[in-house]
């Protein structure tokens, strides 16, 4: 995953009405700022400044834009506006707000609802900590929601395409919320050869790795499946690049079901099917069996503590296509 290497915008600007607080995450291909709104309301502002395109110098508002590289830049800010305004249009308990976008400074901005909480990979982390883990309850009621959120996302004609417990945010009583869409990254990169593919090693399905390969439901299915993946095994599954040369995820998978239902193990397994066909094509089948076991209240945070066991290791989207 390529790191930011500009500048961030400096701490109390102030932006299209917006006060400028400070930067609370960066990656290749944005920067994100908490805020404060018109009427004192806390926000967060993502800015579109893929690093492998623009360069800002500390002191500077406005992105430097080499001549190559400006038709690509043009073709993702007008992906990241457009996405912007789909979203904005989605109003789901499991999907990041967004408020609001506009330009300025030559790019564009997101403003999206902030609320406390913790991305699941630092909640991971916290429980590896603790010597423990997530157990199946939760991770059933967890994704539960993570499923219903993006069948919302799907039913508006969009994916998500960088799916990974980095993006799965934890409110403080435990539902789940969509974060950083990663499809317009997605367009910048089909566009630009040039550009280092942003997508996640282990969360992303074969067909990132493709250009022009057929995407839908499914390939978001096989990121869900990973992340599944990731709080049961401790670990992100086998890169899909790698897989396709030599599959070692099968003895893995196996190894599950000393701590996971045979079910859940199973289904994990459907997801992670390198073939798109040979995986779930739709959220509904996934909600059905993570609805089939035992469910607890997000607020009971669903941590076993089993003796000696290992420990974990360890954020919009493009507009998807239809299955055809």
């Amino acid at each position: 995953m390529a790191a930011q290497n500009n500048a961030p915008l400096p701490d109390g600007l102030e932006l299209a009405g917006y006060r400028i607080v400070k930067k609370i995450a960066s990656g290749g291909f944005s920067i994100v700022y908490l805020a404060y709104d018109p009427d004192g309301n806390t926000v967060a502002i993502k800015e579109y400044l893929p690093s492998a395109l623009a360069l800002r110098q500390p002191g500077e508002l406005a992105p430097v834009i080499s001549k190559p590289n400006q038709a690509v830049f043009r073709i993702g800010l007008k992906c990241f506006f457009e996405e912007g305004r789909a979203l904005a249009l989605i109003v789901h308990p499991n999907v990041v707000r967004v408020l609001n976008f506009f330009r300025a400074n030559e790019t564009v901005y997101m403003v999206m609802a902030y609320e406390s909480g913790h991305t699941l990979q630092e909640h991971i982390a916290r429980l590896q900590a603790k010597g423990s883990r997530p157990n199946e309850a939760f991770i059933r009621q967890l994704f539960t929601g993570v499923c219903g959120g993006l069948r919302e996302v799907h039913a508006n004609m969009l994916l998500h395409l960088d799916l990974k417990p980095a993006n799965i945010y934890l409110r403080t009583d435990g539902t789940p919320i969509l974060l950083d869409f990663g499809a317009a990254r997605q367009t910048v990169n089909i566009d630009s050869p040039r550009v280092a593919p942003m997508y996640t090693p282990g969360f992303a399905p074969p067909e990132l790795y493709i250009k022009a390969s057929k995407l839908g439901p499914w390939t978001d299915i096989y990121s869900i499946g990973a992340a599944m993946y990731a709080c049961m095994a401790g670990s992100a599954p086998q890169p899909a690049d790698q897989r396709r040369k030599l599959d070692k995820m099968e003895p893995l998978i196996n190894k599950l079901v000393a701590n996971y239902s045979v079910a859940m193990v199973e289904m994990v397994r459907q997801c992670l099917a390198l073939d798109p066909l040979a995986r779930p094509q739709s959220l509904f089948s996934l909600q059905k069996v993570l609805a089939s076991g035992p469910q607890v209240a997000p607020s009971d945070a669903g941590l076993d503590k089993p003796a000696g066991w290992r420990g974990l290791v360890g954020k919009l989207g493009t507009l998807g296509r239809k299955p055809g």
